[in-house]
């Protein structure tokens, strides 16, 4: 019976199959088969979800960092920006310089409080998200990170679905990987669109707030963050409202959250939204253009100009355009003395006015100067020595060859001192003096001081370039007055900045002579509306009245003005001294600094009445007319003549060999002097070999013991 009970057990045993031999190597193997069925699943998902991210490619980030090229002034102000090739208004954005804090401290709080601690994607925000959605029926707060939102922002697609939500998080991992946290929220602030071709924070607010978004109120940073959840319904020009309505339900959510409190968040509620859009700035437009032709593929081009002193003589210009009459245009450029940076280009009275040519730029057209060219003649002639502002010459009806210059007026002003005879631009003085100096020799001296001057098909310089006969720049001759202003060298002008300057300076003429110059032109009477003493300028009125100049500088800038039609028509009653020079100290007065004083007297410079001067310079007398003192005849150079062609042999090493200068009259000793640069005396034979100084003009000169002297100039070849 024990047996058969035994048996019984034995076999339950066997059928619950507890103490079955084998069982647990058969239970493991199918555990085993499971978890390699599963491995191989989760390997062929994870092979498929490493092949679809794959599949995405890079991050498009060379493509979402294109921006519209902007110009800035010296300080980084914006002065013009330059849409995209699509239309689109899209400016770079720094964050940390170029944004209120105010408004990214809301953004954050309001799309992303967690975005400085997540890696992309926020579990927490998504969770918070799908229970809203489940609890409420409807989207209460959006799951997305800003790094997310940035991905959409990178690949745009219409479709709203947990594809493309799972797209935009393998995004925003990537992102996360390749980029730090100020790249990304610079990159967001300038790829959010704020409706329209608006995008970005920066075109935001100068759209519709006129301003940059370094200072927001609170109204102004409430609306730029609702704005980009739904750029096209809100959009401020076409549904003002609901875009309000969607600032203060951002208001009253921070107030729930106690980051503003309720006294703020009512005040920012009762201020309107904007219902229009502001223009971009167009500020420089002529130099943004040029800027745009000479720098290519560039987003930000820093220009030398100063936005404020800009914007002031574009207003005056347009103000004094539309005073002087219908299809007059106004032009000024403005450049520091030191530098030779442009702080301003005004190149039309308005950019946008046909009928004035506003998009030529006056200040680069080559115009007929008028007078404005007589203080360089008059400086060669203080640099050679024979004349000096307390000189005395003669105003009277005199003839070169078949040319016989008038004054402005057409009467004659008699003897009067060189000082008074360039403060009133007296015509005939400067023409006498330009005979003795050289129409060549002025014209190569300012020509390699970078003045370009123009002269008519196959003709030379001639004594008429003086008074106007010959074509020049308004930047030319703004380079070439702040060249006085520098005592003497000019600096080619800049006005794109660039790392590195390498500009070296010109030579226009020796200190002394340029400060006599500034000395004379600051005496010059000014307008009615000018201040005594303070700017050194000089007027200009070109052939048949078509264009009104002034030229002027104190010790620190230089302005330059221009008035007249752009086609080139002649204007009744276009005069610089009432038409160009008024603006002229209108420019000076808006620049908001105090007139800086000009340099003080070089070592040199002789400083004395006329009584006091050498003999030989206290009258200028033309060459040829002969100069006594007491029953002695004055020195006379025999040899060379004047105006001779000199043909001098060359050795090897390519030197000129010395040429006889034969010397009668004169008393004992003789000075010799080459282009006013002494190379010893004559002896009593009066005769001397010299050295020339090279291929060119050169200008012999010949003093004697009293004082009394002869030049001549003659070419060497």
């Amino acid at each position: 019976m024990s047996r058969a009970s035994t048996t019984f057990v034995d076999t339950k045993q066997d059928v619950d199959g507890r103490d079955k031999p084998g069982h647990d190597g058969a239970g493991k193997r199918r555990i085993i088969r499971f978890a390699a069925a599963m491995a191989v699943v989760l390997l062929a998902i994870s092979g498929a979800f490493a092949g679809w991210v794959a599949s995405l490619g890079p991050l498009p980030l060379e493509q979402a960092r294109k921006v519209s090229t902007s110009i800035v002034d010296r300080n980084g102000k914006l002065l013009r920006a330059y849409a995209m090739a699509d239309g689109r208004w899209r400016l770079p954005v720094d964050a940390k310089t170029g944004v209120d804090p105010g408004y990214l401290k809301l953004l954050l709080a309001y799309e992303d409080r967690r975005f400085h601690s997540h890696r992309g994607v926020d579990p927490l925000a998504l969770g918070r998200a799908a229970l809203q959605l489940m609890t409420r029926g409807h989207i209460v707060s959006g799951g997305s990170t800003i790094t997310m939102q940035l991905a959409r922002l990178m690949e745009p697609r219409r479709e709203r679905s947990v594809y493309a939500k799972l797209r935009q998080m393998v995004r925003a991992i990537q992102i996360e990987r390749q980029l730090n946290k100020d790249q990304i929220l610079d990159l967001y602030l300038a790829l959010a669109p704020f409706g329209g071709n608006l995008e970005g924070v920066r075109a935001a607010s100068i759209a519709y707030f006129g301003k940059e978004p370094k200072r927001l109120s609170l109204a102004e940073a409430a609306l730029l963050v609702a704005l980009p959840q739904s750029p096209e319904t809100r959009r401020l020009d076409r549904h003002p409202e609901v875009a309000r309505a969607a600032r203060d339900r951002v208001l009253e959510r921070m107030v729930n959250e106690q980051r503003v409190t309720e006294e703020d968040s009512v005040q920012a509620k009762a201020v309107s939204v904007p219902r229009l859009r502001k223009p971009m700035p167009i500020l420089a437009p002529h130099s943004s253009d040029q800027s745009m032709a000479t720098v290519k593929d560039t987003p930000v081009i820093k220009l030398t100009l100063d936005a404020g002193l800009q914007k002031t003589l574009e207003a005056l210009a347009r103000d004094r355009a539309i005073a002087q009459g219908p299809n007059i245009s106004v032009a000024m450029i403005a450049v520091d003395n030191e530098s030779g940076d442009v702080l301003a280009r005004v190149g039309s009275s308005d950019y946008f006015d046909e009928r004035r040519a506003g998009q030529v730029d006056m200040t680069r057209a080559v115009r007929s100067p008028g007078s404005t060219l007589k203080p360089f003649i008059y400086g060669l002639a203080f640099e050679d020595g024979f004349v000096h502002p307390e000189s005395l010459i003669d105003d009277r009806p005199i003839r070169f060859g078949s040319y016989a210059p008038e004054n402005f007026d057409m009467t004659f002003q008699g003897t009067v001192p060189v000082r008074k005879a360039l403060q009133l631009s007296l015509n005939v003085p400067a023409i006498a003096l330009l005979d003795r100096v050289g129409s060549s020799r002025l014209s190569s001296r300012l020509k390699q001081a970078g003045g370009n001057l123009v002269l008519p098909k196959d003709e030379a310089p001639g004594l008429a370039m003086g008074l106007g006969g010959v074509g020049v720049t308004l930047q030319d001759l703004a380079q070439l007055y702040a060249g006085l202003a520098r005592l003497g060298t000019t600096k080619p002008l800049r006005e794109i900045m660039i790392a590195k300057d390498e500009r070296d300076p010109m030579r226009l003429m020796d200190q002394a002579a340029a400060w006599q110059v500034g000395n004379v032109l600051i005496g010059t009477p000014p307008p009615e509306n000018g201040v005594h003493n303070r700017i050194a300028f000089k007027t200009g009125t070109s052939y048949g009245y078509r264009d009104a100049w002034s030229v002027g500088f104190d010790g620190r800038i230089t302005i330059g003005v221009w008035v007249g039609r752009p086609d080139g028509a002649p204007v009744a009653g276009l005069v610089g001294r009432t038409a160009a020079a008024p603006i002229l100290f209108d420019a000076f007065a808006r620049t908001g600094k105090t007139f800086a004083p000009l340099p003080k007297p070089p070592k040199g410079a002789l400083i004395a009445g006329n009584a006091k001067l050498p003999v030989p310079l206290r009258r200028f007398r033309p060459i040829g007319e002969l100069v006594r003192t007491g029953s002695d005849q004055a020195p006379r150079i025999q040899f060379p003549l004047n105006g001779s062609r000199i043909d001098v042999d060359r050795s090897n090493d390519g030197q000129f060999s010395a040429m006889p200068v034969k010397v009668a009259g004169g008393v004992l000793p003789l000075t010799m002097l080459v282009n006013g640069i002494a190379v010893g005396e004559i002896g009593s034979r009066r005769q001397r070999l010299v050295e020339p100084p090279g291929p060119g003009f050169a200008r012999l000169t010949v003093i004697d013991a009293t004082g009394a002297a002869d030049t001549v100039v003659i070419r060497v070849q």
